[in-house]
């Protein structure tokens, strides 16, 4: 008796095995050739032997065979057609499941990845104030100096002096060194400062790219688009050139829509000096555009002149300069005259060229 439990606490064990295992020499889906020679015997006749073990187990698992407890040596072979249709059944249902779970990770990870981006961004949010120029400078040298991907620039922004100008014109060296993308926006009178044309173009040559623009706009540094620095408009009794390191995503996303806005509308500069007039001597220099924009939306003169930091008397020399130019007697006469003339029609196609250029190439171009 004792023998007999025995064999059938073996014959059990075996059984377990091949159900938690469920593999042969050929792997969990296949049978292997010990199995497949052991069932032959089965059928045959044969008893089973100690050695035949994991074949047996194989057999079990795959319910190729029944185990008799009062014969545990003379196994019982089973239809292997229902047991072939049995172990695929199975197998589809678990591919099934396996490939309903895979087909959710996609939405899991969406799901998951939101929220490890928005920790993220509360990680690196808020501001910090820059007081001294010094300190800003410093700031956004070490910011330039991470930068791996882009770095937007539009003047004046970080300590003055030439040597901030040098150090400016080195840290962007290295930048473009790295493969970085640098893109500056200066105002339309810095083509009149011949330092400033001097960096332009060393910088042009090494892949910078430089445009300037006559209306105003905000100064700001935008790094990889993930911090930005910007002028003080918080502290009322700031010290000049105080400015903020901003870190928040969304705000940073805005300062460098801002820049791109301004980009789209600037002029392409390589370093080269402000001409009177395009070539050919019949188009208008920036400032006479400004001022024709102004004087057709019928803007205060005060106001024009401020904009364009330029004198009352230095934009009635210019007014009287266009208005010589079109005949015009007065300057409703002038801004009728420009709205119908051929460089105001030229100045709307090349806007419109250049807002589709920049809608299908996108922001980083």
């Amino acid at each position: 008796m004792d023998e007999d439990n025995s064999a059938r606490g073996e014959s059990g064990a075996r059984a377990d095995t091949g159900a938690r295992a469920g593999t042969g020499d050929g792997g969990r889906d296949a049978l292997s050739a010990a199995a497949r020679a052991l069932y032959a015997r089965i059928t045959g006749g044969e008893t089973t032997r100690p050695a035949d073990g994991p074949a047996l187990a194989e057999l079990l698992a795959w319910r190729l065979v029944a185990v008799d407890p009062d014969r545990p040596a003379a196994p019982v072979a089973l239809d292997p057609q229902e047991a072939g249709r049995r172990r695929l059944d199975e197998g589809l249902r678990e591919l099934a499941a396996r490939a309903a779970g895979m087909a959710a990770l996609p939405a899991v990870a969406d799901e998951l990845a939101l929220h490890f981006e928005r920790a993220k961004w509360r990680s690196g949010s808020g501001s910090e104030f820059l007081a001294e120029p010094e300190q800003v400078g410093a700031r956004i040298g070490e910011a330039v100096g991470r930068a791996a991907t882009e770095v937007l620039t539009a003047q004046p922004l970080g300590p003055p002096g030439a040597d901030a100008v040098e150090a400016a014109l080195d840290r962007d060296a290295r930048a473009l060194a790295r493969g970085v993308s640098v893109r500056t926006l200066c105002r339309d009178g810095e083509r009149d400062d011949p330092a400033t044309r001097d960096r332009v173009t060393r910088l042009t040559a090494r892949g910078a790219q430089f445009r300037t623009l006559a209306a105003p706009f905000q100064s700001c540094v935008v790094v990889d688009r993930r911090q930005a620095f910007i002028p003080d408009h918080v502290v009322g009794s700031s010290p000049t050139h105080a400015a903020w390191h901003v870190m928040d995503r969304a705000l940073v996303a805005f300062i460098a829509e801002g820049f791109e806005d301004a980009w789209r509308r600037a002029d392409i500069w390589y370093g080269d000096p402000r001409r009177a007039a395009p070539e050919g001597g019949t188009g208008l220099t920036h400032r006479q555009r400004e001022i024709l924009i102004d004087t057709a939306a019928g803007v205060d003169q005060r106001i024009t002149a401020r904009r364009l930091s330029i004198g009352l008397r230095t934009l009635t020399k210019e007014l009287g300069v266009l208005r010589a130019r079109w005949g015009a007697p007065t300057l409703a006469a002038l801004a009728y005259r420009w709205a119908l003339s051929a460089e105001r029609r030229r100045m709307t196609d090349e806007t419109a060229e250049t807002a589709g250029k920049a809608e299908t190439a996108g922001p980083g171009q």
